[in-house]
């Protein structure tokens, strides 16, 4: 009975960065599924950076609530993590929602699942962090069964032809500029001593001041720029549905990521986190969409490979 009631507490106390990528790649699925909707009414510089601003908000909120002082931050863990935003946020996420608008979301999170191995061997040559065989197979098997699923869904570009290598270029930054951002954030979340929730606000800050300048320059008019919104956006029902997937995707989801990278070697983490295909199933389910034995069977290879990586 003693080992049935402290059952729950054995998971999160051995296994907290890797059920927090798993709660990451769970909201990245809901998120996703929104943001590429949204992507086909708001540009993706503007889009990337309302989102940004709303889960800020959220975050100095969260530090105001919950007491927290500025901490003395090691420059080596700005420096890291303000690279880590640059990449990840404003150059990852705006060229995420370019690809989702060319190629559609089966594609795009097809390319996207490259992230994870990229991540593993760059830690393996920055970081110096070895996996296991157990662990590297864990992280094949999930890969293979996260696009196996994906492959299946959803047929075609929806008529952008003319976008396809377009997409496939921003995909490809995307994943390179999410890999980079990784290690830069792995690194500063172990070894310095600050804490995922001001990883998380430096990263989101950093990435909304050069997306910020990016708009401004894009614009070239104040009147023009990111401050400036389409009236459209001025409904109760978008906003709201913004501000709550901003919440979902970007203010829990970013730092549910930061805390994976905490407790989790990098490899691990981003394979988990790229598991987001796996919970969009569901969600077909619940939108009327057909789903095949192969995309089932795909989801339990997936799940073998995460068992794996949870006894590497």
């Amino acid at each position: 009975m003693t080992y049935i009631a402290n059952f729950p507490n054995f998971w999160v106390t051995n296994f907290k960065g890797e059920l927090a990528a798993l709660s990451a790649a769970f909201l990245w699925a809901i998120a996703t599924v929104v943001w590429s909707n949204l992507g086909q009414r708001i540009p993706p510089l503007k889009l990337n950076f309302l989102k940004g601003a709303i889960a800020i908000t959220f975050l100095i909120l969260t530090v105001f609530l919950s007491g927290q002082s500025l901490p003395a931050i090691d420059p080596l863990a700005f420096w890291l993590l303000f690279l880590s935003g640059v990449m990840g946020i404003a150059i990852a996420d705006t060229a995420l929602f370019a690809a989702l608008n060319c190629l559609g979301a089966r594609r795009t999170l097809l390319l996207k699942t490259l992230t994870s191995p990229l991540v593993a061997l760059i830690a393996l040559v920055f970081l110096q962090e070895t996996l296991s065989i157990t662990a590297w197979w864990g992280i094949i098997l999930t890969l293979l069964g996260v696009a196996w699923v994906i492959s299946e869904r959803v047929p075609g570009i929806n008529g952008k032809e003319a976008y396809f290598w377009q997409g496939i270029a921003w995909a490809m930054v995307s994943t390179f500029g999410d890999a980079i951002a990784v290690i830069f954030s792995r690194a500063a979340l172990t070894q310095t001593t600050i804490n995922p929730l001001w990883s998380t606000l430096i990263r989101l800050a950093t990435g909304q001041v050069l997306l910020l300048i990016l708009l401004l320059i894009k614009t070239r008019k104040i009147k023009e720029s990111s401050i400036h919104l389409s009236q459209s956006l001025f409904t109760t029902k978008l906003l709201g549905i913004i501000i709550l997937t901003s919440f979902l995707g970007t203010y829990l989801g970013i730092w549910l990521q930061q805390i994976a990278l905490k407790f989790a070697p990098a490899g691990i983490a981003q394979t988990l986190n790229a598991t987001s295909p796996l919970f969009v199933l569901p969600i077909a389910i619940w939108l009327g969409e057909k789903v095949s034995f192969r995309a089932i069977a795909g989801v339990f290879l997936a799940l073998a490979g995460i068992a794996l990586l949870f006894r590497a």
